[in-house]
């Protein structure tokens, strides 16, 4: 078995992560989105790092894996008691990696680092790694301006139309030494992009300077997985925002953000209507169970996305034959 990695954010990444850890432990590595970073109270925020670190390391709330299982809010409430900010809300033991993050920040040292040291305090046996050290902030563009995504998204609760996204940063942003090391590895056997808002999720991620075309010439097969099931989002923005951008909320139209870059395109069986559609785009498909309920069903879908990963690579060395 080769290394595998996988672009993620939100819970509904996390979720697949976690399958993907259960199969690959250690030659998982996780390229987590950190457009969605933010500064509140003093403190640095990372919502998709930390929804990642809790998946795996088995601490997630069941009901919303954004936040540690058993949180609490006595902070918010003397916060609130002493007329600071309602928004955004704040947990008790969510603070715990924001705390020892700006700890760390302060001292020179670099995001991925920090992250890396938090996998392994908590056993997280994949590598989790932040998309950049460098900042880039994801704005969502609407005819009252440009706003911050954690702003639309908390505050606003996504009510503004989008007229486009912005992530600014990402084109002076490096990649990581240790994102290099993974996607040069002699062994890299896919590339796998997980469920999750291909605007505000993975497009940061993608525009990183060099990162789309590190992972075009790299040759590993790039498989993604759908966010939008039924004509929905499970969960999130990306329904809302597709409409706002006037595109179709689809299997389809997640694929045409993703063409000329992915090999295969993983839809919920629900949507097996739609296989032709895709295969038509030049991107092979798959439906399989895409609805993560149980931690059996991350594991089951992680299973799917690999076997179908090493079809594509097949499908593809029979071509060149």
């Amino acid at each position: 078995m080769g290394t595998v990695v996988a672009l993620t954010g939100q819970f509904g990444g996390a979720k697949l992560a976690y399958g993907l850890q259960q199969l690959r432990g250690k030659d998982l590595a996780l390229i987590v989105n950190t457009g969605d970073d933010y500064d509140h109270l003093g403190l640095a925020f990372s919502p998709d790092l930390d929804t990642t670190l809790y998946a795996l390391g088995g601490v997630a709330s069941a009901a919303a894996g954004w936040e540690p299982e058993g949180e609490t809010r006595a902070l918010q409430g003397m916060l609130k008691a002493i007329g600071g900010p309602e928004q955004p809300l704040l947990g008790d033991k969510s603070l715990a990696a924001p705390l020892l993050r700006t700890q760390g920040l302060a001292a020179g040292r670099r995001l991925t680092e920090i992250t890396l040291d938090f996998c392994r305090h908590a056993g997280i046996a994949a590598r989790v790694l932040p998309m950049s050290d460098d900042p880039v902030r994801t704005h969502v563009l609407t005819d009252d301006g440009a706003i911050p995504f954690p702003e639309y998204f908390g505050q606003l609760a996504c009510a503004p139309r989008a007229r486009g996204l912005e992530y600014a940063g990402a084109d002076q942003a490096r990649i990581p030494d240790e994102v290099l090391d993974v996607l040069h590895a002699a062994d890299l056997e896919a590339v796998v992009i997980c469920p999750a808002n291909p605007y505000h999720t993975i497009r940061p991620i993608l525009d990183i300077s060099g990162m789309r075309e590190l992972l075009r010439k790299r040759g590993a097969p790039v498989v993604a997985v759908t966010p939008i099931v039924g004509g929905k989002a499970l969960k999130g923005s990306a329904g809302k925002m597709m409409r706002d951008l006037g595109k179709e909320p689809s299997p389809r139209a997640v694929v045409i953000e993703y063409l000329r870059l992915i090999d295969g395109f993983v839809l919920d069986r629900e949507d097996t209507h739609l296989v032709e559609s895709v295969r038509s785009l030049g991107v092979q498909a798959l439906a399989a169970q895409t609805v993560m309920r149980s931690l059996d069903d991350r594991v089951a879908l992680a299973r799917t996305v690999l076997d179908f990963a090493r079809t594509v690579r097949e499908h593809r060395a029979m071509e060149v034959e």
